[in-house]
């Protein structure tokens, strides 16, 4: 099964031939616009082509997940509590938790990675299986964990291995968090302003075999400021 997570920086309408490319089964696109509410035609039926879920504050920026015909997704009803952004589903059976944290307008929540840190103490089992994965744009690293004390980057890390999930880029490169030398987000779109701010983690039994390819600057940076991550897992059945 490939895997691919892209923030597409809103228009996935205009950009759907990149993503096409990649002969994708599963899709998690973060700051796309709801195919229900688009008055693009050509973006509804692609979109009918595919099962979808989609969550979002306004109907042209949120969070999606397109599966190919032939594979079964199916929602996951949980309480968010006001968290954003997540869409917990079901892949084949697969516990997926679709991310794209956005920051708090609850100073409590601590914005970004905090989302993400409340969203697993309220739902710690969803990912507790033998396999389950969560994929997206944290908007988080490391480098920033002195700003996020007790809900940090790699607070979430640890809640994560806790539950038997790792990163699958660590697991590959072996780069310590906060120090990847990968990025997957250019600032501003400036080469010269890279961070490694969207992740997947895999449980060990979706971490066996998996691999894992991050988009060139080249091939994405005029679609958006975030690289696709192209996952391929051996075993998803």
């Amino acid at each position: 099964m490939r895997i691919v997570t892209w923030n597409c920086a809103g228009a996935l309408r205009r950009k759907r031939a990149a993503l096409e490319a990649l002969s994708a089964d599963v899709l998690i696109v973060q700051e796309c616009e709801s195919p229900a509410g688009s008055a693009d035609r050509s973006y509804r039926d692609w979109a009918e082509r595919h099962a979808v879920l989609w969550v979002g504050q306004s109907r042209h920026k949120g969070l999606g997940v397109f599966v190919r015909p032939g594979l079964r997704l199916e929602s996951v009803a949980l309480d968010d509590g006001g968290l954003m952004q997540f869409l917990p589903c079901r892949v084949e059976g697969i516990p997926l938790l679709a991310v794209w944290t956005k920051d708090a307008p609850s100073s409590d929540r601590h914005g970004y990675i905090g989302q993400l840190w409340h969203w697993l103490r309220r739902h710690p089992d969803f990912l507790r299986e033998t396999r389950a994965l969560l994929a997206g744009d944290f908007n988080s690293n490391a480098i920033w964990d002195r700003q996020y004390p007790g809900c940090s980057h790699s607070d979430v890390v640890r809640v994560l291995e806790a539950l038997g999930l790792h990163s699958l880029y660590h697991r590959i490169c072996g780069d310590a968090q906060g120090g990847e030398s990968t990025p997957t987000f250019f600032l501003q779109r400036n080469l010269a302003k890279p961070y490694h701010i969207d992740h997947a983690f895999l449980s060990a039994a979706l971490l066996d075999g998996a691999r894992l390819q991050i988009g060139s600057p080249a091939d994405w940076l005029d679609l958006s400021d975030h690289m696709p991550l192209v996952l391929d897992l051996a075993d998803s059945g």
